[in-house]
């Protein structure tokens, strides 16, 4: 069992050796005589589980010290003990309210340090562990919230792509483009599972629709059009989660054009938010790629044609040049999850 440390901290030599021998059978007992090298203790890369602190030092006092080390983010969860003859009661509102867990005062009693010290590490064990559940829990939310949301895109996929295998590639082609324009993780990690929910509102479109094998009538173009606001609709108001926010952008922003003939809001340029821009290369490509009912699945040189044509028009010009730099990333991908009817 890993024995835990406790950190003595005192001006006086006799008080640091009284405490160590009432603790040195049950702990690893470490001392310091000045507050600052308590504090390079406490920072070092073997902290201390507790500190047992003395008020009255020379130079920096115990408050200054503790003040220190519950600003400090690395050392602010070790409990501490202040240990002193200041009994006054300011003094130990003052210790409190820096974030002391208790006071014992000298001179000491042997029995009650131990009982004092026992107990706190106790509760600040109980702590540590509910903190640890919290984060787990915390953590399985979140992963099960990321695999509602991919498994709602993929059942709108579904819809005209069996396998489910197109939010997949896109959407890591999305991230590709993300990283590669300067996007911190966090933000990659947000698109890559926003992405999958760009064409959710295919739920809304009727399948005579959406798995028709030849070319639409603007009747059905203008139902086919409306996927993009169901699926803005669907996601619904997404204040306080910002991954569902950047998927409602994306779902609704996709099907924009650079030069403000794309669809539902007729934005131009930058007035469509980036991640929708990118979203419409991932999604274009993927889509041009992969066999449909309407189509067989083009080759990459084909597709790569119709976006250096596309470039400025459909597409913001600057990201399909970043495209263009990350291919072989992006087809590392495509690769990695094809499908039948791809075309190398």
């Amino acid at each position: 069992m890993h024995q835990q440390t406790i950190l003595v901290v005192d001006d006086e030599p006799a008080n640091i050796d009284l405490l160590v021998e009432c603790l040195k059978d049950e702990y690893n007992v470490k001392a310091a005589t000045r507050g600052e090298r308590a504090l390079r203790i406490a920072r070092s890369g073997e902290p201390p589980d507790m500190i047992l602190l003395d008020i009255m030092m020379p130079g920096m006092d115990g408050f200054e010290v503790c003040q220190q080390l519950k600003a400090d983010l690395s050392t602010r969860h070790i409990p501490i003990i202040f240990i002193t003859a200041k009994i006054a009661l300011d003094d130990e509102i003052r210790g409190l309210e820096l974030g002391a867990v208790d006071y014992i005062t000298k001179p000491i009693s042997p029995p009650i340090v131990q009982a004092r010290v026992h107990t706190q590490l106790a509760l600040y064990d109980q702590n540590r562990i509910l903190d640890i559940k919290v984060r787990e829990q915390t953590a399985q939310l979140h992963e099960t919230r990321l695999a509602i949301i991919r498994r709602l895109g993929r059942a709108a996929e579904y819809k005209d792509n069996e396998t489910g295998l197109h939010v997949i590639r896109m959407s890591h082609y999305a991230a590709i483009i993300g990283r590669a324009i300067g996007m911190d993780d966090r933000n990659v990690d947000l698109l890559l599972n926003a992405a999958p929910m760009h064409d959710v509102g295919k739920i809304g479109i009727p399948d005579s629709i959406l798995q028709k094998p030849g070319k639409l009538t603007p009747e059905e173009w203008e139902v086919m059009r409306t996927h993009a606001q169901i699926g803005a609709d669907i996601i619904g108001d997404a204040s306080g989660s910002e991954l569902l926010e950047m998927a409602r952008v994306v779902a609704l922003t996709h099907h924009e054009k650079w030069d403000g003939s794309g669809y539902p809001n007729g934005l131009a340029g930058e007035q469509i938010p980036q991640v929708g821009r990118i979203v419409a290369i991932a999604d274009v490509f993927d889509a041009l790629t992969s066999v449909r009912p309407y189509k067989p699945a083009w080759s990459v040189e084909r597709a790569l044609e119709l976006f250096r044509d596309s470039q400025g028009s459909h597409f913001d010009p600057d990201l399909v040049s970043v495209f263009f730099d990350v291919m072989p990333e992006i087809l590392a991908i495509r690769s990695r999850y094809a499908e039948d009817g791809m075309v190398t």
